[in-house]
């Protein structure tokens, strides 16, 4: 019987004619197959502020939430190994952890604490209540409110393993940081499909925010260097040059998220005034809560109101403590403390903001002390863009 025999080429060329059409059918039957958006399981909050804002007072809203694993500014660490270094420079390590920490990757840490570690290595361990409950601590249940003293207490000699641990098991991973100054560090976060980012962006009127600082002079002594880039001198920031860089800070971002944001930002942005919180805390909180997917919960609405219908404006030993206050006063207190030289001195260096903000600049010490006098506007007059409140001042 005679072979007919096919050269190679031939044969490899209906091969790859082969292997395209299959290709080709491939594709055209998967533009008929619906296409799943899958997000990550979890979602991730970060809360997004400045020093002495509220923000503490932000985060454990979260905390306390039996759905959530939250840290507080576990960027500390970054800061305080490489405090040498600008606030600017510093930008790409602080990312970089907080995307392991969303991610549940607590090895990141290793480069900034001891090998061989416990939960109380971690800054401000204590005030999460996922660390101080089951996996983490088998001291509270998950749905309990906790307390820092008591979580110190009973909590802090287990192994760091627990954060990761911990971290896992919640469908919500919260991180406050007052580190970043810039919205568009956060855009490979934010553009990352591992992650399920969105932001909350915590401001609070500048003339409040220096009055809380002069209460903690001494403990953002360092900070301030790092923001002015001091090469790790410590700075007190008497001529408000920090001041300066944190309200061009909320500028920046708020204009950034409002002013054309890009289209992976839709939805992903929410901005909160402190003084907003603290005079309509449920209807706040349950805005937060609704932009991250979580419900209050009765004992929840029970604890924010005791916290937010305390006696008195906070000890100055009470700076960076969550205890219960009366919350509108709180806001205000700043009226009654600074002198109105300070105030103009605080106007001039944050005018932009305090405009772009929605709070009403001061004339006079009349003005000042007149607590009748609201200086807080209603949110649909500060809703303009930046350059056309250049083009009128």
């Amino acid at each position: 019987m005679a072979r007919i025999r096919i050269p190679s080429t031939i044969v490899i060329l209906v091969v790859m004619v082969q292997t395209g059409f299959l290709l080709f059918m491939y594709a055209r039957y998967s533009n008929f197959m619906p296409r799943s958006e899958e997000k990550p399981s979890q979602v991730h909050i970060l809360i997004l502020s400045s020093w002495r804002s509220g923000s503490s007072f932000v985060g454990q809203l979260f905390s306390q939430h039996p759905n959530v694993f939250y840290l507080m500014e576990p960027a500390w660490h970054v800061w305080i190994k490489m405090y040498q270094n600008s606030a600017k420079v510093l930008h790409m390590a602080v990312r970089d952890l907080v995307r392991s920490v969303f991610l549940c990757d607590m090895s990141v840490f290793d480069a900034y604490m001891p090998w061989k570690r416990n939960l109380s290595d971690l800054f401000q361990w204590a005030v999460s209540r996922a660390l101080c409950s089951a996996p983490a601590c088998d001291s509270f249940q998950r749905t309990d409110i906790t307390s820092e003293m008591a979580c110190k207490t009973l909590c802090g000699r287990y192994p760091f393993s627990k954060v990761e641990e911990a971290c896992k098991t919640y469908s919500h991973v919260v991180i406050k940081e007052v580190r970043f100054f810039d919205l568009k560090v956060l855009y490979p976060l934010l553009t990352d499909p591992s992650l399920n980012l969105k932001i909350i962006h915590l401001v609070r009127d500048p003339r409040a925010v220096v009055k809380s600082r002069e209460q903690s002079v001494k403990a953002l002594a360092r900070d301030n260097g790092i923001v002015l880039s001091t090469n790790g001198t410590n700075v007190e920031d008497s001529k408000y040059k920090v001041m300066q860089e944190i309200c061009r800070s909320h500028v920046q971002i708020y204009e950034t998220a409002t002013l054309k944001p890009p289209n992976f930002l839709k939805d992903r942005y929410l901005m909160i005034r402190f003084e907003d919180l603290v005079r309509d805390p449920l209807s706040e909180i349950s805005e937060m809560y609704k932009f991250a997917d979580l419900s209050l919960t009765p004992m929840l609405k029970s604890w924010i109101y005791n916290i937010t219908h305390g006696q008195g404006s906070g000890k100055k030993k009470e700076a960076f403590k969550i205890t219960s206050r009366d919350a509108v006063s709180v806001s205000q207190a700043w009226r009654n403390v600074l002198s109105f030289q300070k105030i103009k001195k605080i106007q001039e260096v944050c005018k932009g903001a305090i405009n772009m903000l929605g709070y009403q600049l001061l004339d006079s010490e009349k003005e000042q002390k007149d607590l009748s006098l609201d200086l807080v506007l209603p949110r649909r007059q500060n809703q303009f863009s930046w350059s056309s409140f250049n083009a009128k001042h």
